[in-house]
């Protein structure tokens, strides 16, 4: 076949295929159907990547339908140190808080697991990368208290790229020792905490609530740590172990418990929950 012929065979080709219908994996770099995406639960059918998904997603999927009840929603972030850069931080919440319509970056609560009783939290990136300010600190603080008052377990999913909320300067990094702190005393009454890390899960909420699970578990290929390895590489300038900050590394350096596919997560922490209690 020639160029011409060549050519108008890909473009009848694309011509075949409706708009939105496929959809270019960020791992593997293939093109892949969305349909196939969706039914594997937002996972990559070529290479198993697990593609983010907002808070409500992850508590359809984890929770019984029907039984979640939302604590804290209307707690919202002040602006303590009247911060302005490119734009303010009152404008850059409410425009998180239209655009994923939630008021902070996490959703907190209590529901049922495959029957078991459980509160969980679940931090969403679209809401400023996910980072931690203080109501992000307070609902884990408060959801930690309750799982103690209750003596059900805690779940956390973590997927926040965004550390402490420089917006907030220090009353943001604060947060990091109060949730330590709440999640010791919830540690003291022998209920079990498990901490889920999904990608990305970074920085300052990495370095306190998310590093601290009983049990460590995390989806697979998510990138986990301080500071990115791009920042890393280039301050001690030497190259970075293949695939540095990946869960598969970091459970190999004993830093997680367990790798679990996203399909298989709620079937696995309900078989950990009952274990434990």
């Amino acid at each position: 076949m020639g160029w011409d012929g060549l050519r108008r065979f890909v473009f009848h080709r694309k011509a075949e295929v409706p708009d939105g219908q496929w959809t270019k994996c960020e791992s593997c770099g293939n093109l892949i159907q969305k349909k196939a995406v969706m039914e594997r639960l937002n996972t990559c059918p070529e290479c198993n990547f697990h593609f983010t998904i907002t808070s409500d997603e992850r508590i359809g999927l984890l929770i019984d339908e029907g039984t979640f009840e939302e604590y804290w929603h209307d707690l919202s972030s002040t602006d303590p140190l009247q911060f302005t850069a490119v734009s303010s931080y009152k404008e850059k919440i409410a425009e998180s808080q239209k655009a994923t319509g939630l008021k902070d970056a996490i959703v907190t609560g209590k529901g049922k697991m495959n029957g078991v009783d459980v509160m969980i939290g679940v931090t969403d990136s679209r809401f400023i990368m996910g980072s931690m300010g203080s109501v992000l600190g307070e609902k884990v603080a408060r959801a930690a208290e309750k799982a103690a008052e209750l003596r059900i377990p805690l779940i956390i999913v973590s997927g926040s790229g965004g550390g402490a909320r420089m917006y907030e300067g220090c009353l943001s990094l604060m947060q990091m020792a109060k949730t330590s702190a709440a999640l010791a005393r919830l540690h003291e009454t022998g209920v079990v905490y498990i901490s889920v890390l999904t990608n990305p899960t970074m920085a300052g909420v990495m370095a306190s609530f998310a590093g601290l699970g009983d049990v460590m578990i995390a989806e697979p290929k998510s990138l986990i740590g301080f500071t990115g390895p791009r920042v890393i590489a280039q301050t001690i300038a030497q190259e970075l172990p293949k695939g540095f900050q990946t869960s598969e590394f970091m459970m190999e350096h004993g830093l997680i418990d367990m790798i679990i596919n996203r399909p298989n997560m709620k079937t696995e922490l309900t078989r950990l929950i009952k274990y434990c209690v």
